[in-house]
Formats: structure tokens, C-alpha cells, sequence
């Protein structure tokens, strides 16, 4: 028999799962770790935490499924994107790397287009900086902690981290690279140019793969730690967001998803280049050799739902604990007993700062429209309202580049809702499918290992043997009517905001 080992970094938790061939779980296994936030808008993690949740997620797996290592042919890596880590010569982590979601750098973005030129560096990278980038993040540290950054000889990002305790390599793939503003995407390879201007070391970053590459093989002291074959392959893998599309078949032009995970993606396939001028959506290289990826972001699409869950909620947690089910099936319960529009009730899911359309690290989440109607149900169902418009604002772009088609694959923690699923088709106006595995980036990241192993013929190919999806929910022509007059006030309350968003930052 042959099997394949996906391995997700995510931002709450790395899940390990092993595959047949055919798609089927063997075992799964999910091992959590805390974020740390020092000050308003930053995110941390330790690294350290992501290696010992692979390390003892692999072990778990192994044991649970009883199939012997030496029949696993391939490894693939995804993981949470931008976040930054950076290592001294003896490869010990110099610092708590920086996540994606970490707003502290707009001062280094604004450098980073006066040094490289706003345009020319979207004609570079595909992309302007962002703050959730890694790009500003190696200024952010080069200007605030010289000594340590001087004692840095190596940049990786999370999953690469994981392949370096695997293999020994210091490697990354485009789909991962394309996202930390130092790549040229056009081109799939470094930027000269844009190093140059920022005055980074080029002997800093890893070598480029393409995806299904291999990159390098399980070494004697990492099977020893996990309980791998010494010798099993790794390849390139790929970001989170480009392995979930894998996951979910979305490899070929015309078809795109809608991720509702810690944060929410709208993602569209695209065999040519194409790239938003005003730098609104992200324009990346995909995990198929040759071909890119359009997407907006929302930075706390799910991780909006879970604040409210975990601030508001304490008595629904534990009714759901008594009752074996999970507390987000009783909040569900209660926000569609609520009508389309959540009685006047809007929630702008900005806990993070914002990425598409508004590009701005100072915005921050509110409630509008609050009264004393409202309970906790209207609250609930007007965030997960406020998430849906937000992919919607994505969507928006997307359909003025001509990258989107009328069809969606809806994944992530938010996909497994049928209401958000509704939701989602009624405002987007689409058809909107879930995939039958739930496993979404880590069995991206092992089909593309079965790819480097010569198991399927090409990425695609390795979709159309394994990826099955659901019969689609159809929009509801009268409910998106009622959404689209909310929507419409939803679209005016970042400009009326935007000043004191910004005169707050400044308190």
C-alpha cells in the first residue's frame, strides 16, 4: 500500500493527517498552541510550539493508523502564511516569530514603497506591502532589534521552519514565497531588484521550489523524533490558502473558493497573470507549476465568531460540553431563529485590522445598529453576516478582473455550516459546494507529495482522482434582495469610520 502524510501549521493548531491514495483518512490528529498578543494589533507564536505539535502529531498518527512508515511515500507542508522566523547560525529561533495577522508594521510599508516605488513594486511582486506581510516585518526587526537581526543567517517562514527539523534543508515554495513581498510572482523566483532597494541579504532567504518539487528527505535525527522512515521525500507543499485549493480542487481555470477559517479568503484560479493595479487583492503563485491565484482576505473572518464564543459565551460552552456537541452548533441554532439582516443589526469584522478591500491596520471591529432588542442571537447571526460581506467585498474585486465564475467550493471551520453556506450564496448570488473531506490544506499538501512522489501525473489529475463535492446550495433570490440592502449600508461604514479608526491609533 502507498500513503501520503499532509502536515498544516495553522494559526491555532497544526493538524497531521495520513492518506491513501484514494483520499481516505488513515488517522488525523490536531495538537493546539496560544498566540501571544505583547500589544494592541501584534500577534506572536513560538516556533518551537509548531514543531512540537508536527513532532507529536506524526507520532499519534502513526500509532492510531498502525501503517508502517515505510509505505508512506511523500510528505507535503502547508501552514499559515507572511509569518516571520528567523534563526542564527546554529538554526536556534532568534525571537517569537511575527504572524500574518501582526499590524505593527505600517511605518515599514510605507519604507518599502518609498524605497522600491508603490507601482513598481505591484509590477515586482504582484502585490503593494502589506502590513500582515513579511517583508515589513524584517525592516520592523532590523529597525527595533539591530543586535538580534545581526545575528540572523536564516529566513524562513512556519512551514519551511517544520521542513528544516524534518530534512535539514532550508527550502520554500512560489505559492508560500509569493507572500512575503520579496518574490518577483511573474517570474517565480527572488527579486533582485526589490532586495536590493530594501538592503536585504539574499543568502538570508531559502531556495525556491515549485510545489510538488522535492525538497528534501527525512533525516536519521528526525525519524528518530517522529517515528518517520529516514529517507521519505518532502516537497515544496504550499501555503495555507494554496493548499487548501488543492484540497478542494480548485487547480483549473474558472473555479475558486471561499474560506471561512481564523481568517476568510475568496480564491479564484487563473492560468495567466492577472494583477489588481491598486493592490486590493493578492495575486500569487498557485501549487500548480505555471499557474497563479487571485484572492481577497479578510483577516478575522472565523476568529471574529471565536472571540465573541469565547468572551460572551461561557454558559453555551458548557451546555455544549454536557451535551457532547460543539458550541458552535448551538450559536448556529440560535442565529437562524434571527432573519436575513439580523434585525438592523451590523458587525464589522475588523478585530485585526483589515486586508481587502481597505488595506488598513488601524480599523478595528464594531457593532452598528445596537439596541436593546438585540440579545446574543441577533449578535451572532450579525457576525457571521458581517464575515459573509467581507468575502463579499473580495468578490467584488475579483469579478472586475474576470477571475471568479458562478460556482463555489466553501471550506474551513465556517464552511461546515449550513447556514453560513446559505448565507455565503445568498450574498455572493452563486452556487456554493463543500468538499467531502474535511481536511482541506493538509490533503492539499499530501496530494501534492504524491505528485513529487510519481504517484498522480500532475496536480490536477491528483484532484480528479481523490476530490468529491457535495451537491450545491442555490441562492435564494428574495433573501439576497434583503442582504443586499444591508449590504449596501455595510459598504458605507469603513469611510465614515476610516478618520476616527485613525485618530484612535494615534490615543
Amino acid at each position: 500500500m502507498n500513503y501520503l502524510l499532509g502536515i498544516d501549521i495553522g494559526t491555532s493548531g497544526t493538524k497531521t493527517a495520513l492518506f491513501d491514495t484514494a483520499g481516505g483518512v488513515m488517522a488525523s490528529a490536531v495538537l493546539e498552541y496560544p498566540m501571544q498578543q505583547p500589544e494592541n494589533g501584534w500577534a506572536e507564536q513560538n516556533p518551537e510550539d509548531w514543531w512540537n505539535a508536527a513532532r507529536e502529531g506524526i507520532r499519534r498518527v502513526l500509532k492510531t493508523s498502525g501503517v508502517d512508515p515505510q509505505e508512506i511515500r511523500g510528505i507535503g507542508l502547508s501552514g499559515q502564511m507572511h509569518s516571520l522566523v528567523l534563526l542564527d547560525e546554529n538554526n536556534d529561533v532568534l525571537r517569537p516569530a511575527i504572524l500574518w495577522c501582526d499590524g505593527r508594521t505600517a511605518a515599514e510599508c510605507e519604507e518599502i514603497h518609498a524605497r522600491v516605488g508603490r507601482d513598481r513594486l505591484i509590477e515586482l511582486t504582484a502585490n503593494p506591502a502589506l502590513t500582515g506581510f513579511t517583508a515589513g516585518k524584517i525592516l520592523w526587526v532590523r529597525k527595533h532589534e539591530p543586535e538580534l537581526y545581526a545575528k540572523c543567517r536564516h529566513i524562513l517562514l512556519p512551514k519551511d521552519y517544520i521542513r528544516l527539523k524534518l530534512t535539514g534543508a532550508y527550502a520554500t515554495e512560489v505559492s508560500d514565497a509569493s507572500g512575503m513581498g520579496l518574490l518577483d510572482v511573474p517570474h517565480r523566483c527572488w527579486s533582485d531588484e526589490v532586495l536590493e532597494k530594501l538592503e536585504i541579504d539574499k543568502n538570508l532567504l531559502a531556495k525556491v521550489y515549485e510545489s510538488p518539487e522535492v525538497t528534501g528527505r527525512i533525516t536519521d535525527e528526525a525519524s528518530a523524533d517522529t517515528g518517520l522512515a529516514a529517507g521519505t521525500i518532502v516537497v515544496g507543499g504550499a501555503g495555507d490558502n494554496a493548499a487548501a485549493a488543492v484540497g478542494t480542487g480548485v487547480v483549473t481555470e474558472g473555479k475558486a473558493f471561499a474560506t471561512i477559517g481564523t481568517s476568510g479568503v475568496v480564491f479564484a484560479h487563473t492560468d495567466e497573470l492577472s494583477i489588481d493595479p491598486k493592490g486590493r487583492v493578492h495575486t500569487f503563485c498557485c501549487a500548480v507549476p505555471g499557474a497563479w491565484h487571485v484572492m481577497g482576505v479578510t483577516l478575522a473572518a472565523g476568529a471574529s465568531l471565536q472571540w465573541f464564543r469565547n468572551n460572551f459565551c461561557a454558559d453555551i460552552i458548557a451546555d455544549a460540553e454536557k451535551r457532547g456537541v460543539d458550541p458552535y452548533d448551538l450559536m448556529n441554532h440560535m442565529a437562524e431563529r434571527v432573519p436575513e439582516g439580523a434585525k438592523r443589526l451590523l458587525f464589522l469584522p475588523y478585530l485585526m485590522g483589515e486586508r481587502t478591500p481597505h488595506l488598513d491596520p488601524d480599523c478595528r471591529g464594531a457593532f452598528i445598529g445596537l439596541s436593546a432588542i438585540h440579545t446574543r442571537a441577533e449578535m451572532i447571526r450579525a457576525i457571521m453576516e458581517g464575515v459573509t460581506y467581507s468575502l463579499r467585498d473580495c468578490a467584488e474585486i475579483l469579478h472586475e478582473m474576470g477571475v471568479t465564475n458562478r460556482e463555489i467550493v466553501a471550506c474551513g471551520g465556517g464552511g461546515t455550516s449550513p447556514l453560513w453556506r446559505q448565507m455565503l450564496a445568498d450574498v455572493l448570488d452563486c452556487e456554493v459546494s463543500t468538499v467531502a473531506s474535511r481536511e482541506g490544506p493538509a490533503l492539499g499538501a499530501a496530494l501534492l507529495a504524491g505528485v513529487g512522489a510519481g504517484l498522480y501525473e500532475s496536480v490536477p489529475a491528483a484532484c480528479a482522482a481523490v476530490i468529491r463535492t457535495s451537491a450545491p446550495q442555490q441562492p435564494d433570490a428574495a433573501a439576497g434582495k434583503r442582504y443586499d440592502a444591508v449590504y449596501e449600508v455595510y459598504r458605507s461604514l469603513y469611510p465614515a469610520l476610516r478618520d476616527s479608526y485613525a485618530a484612535l491609533a494615534k490615543l
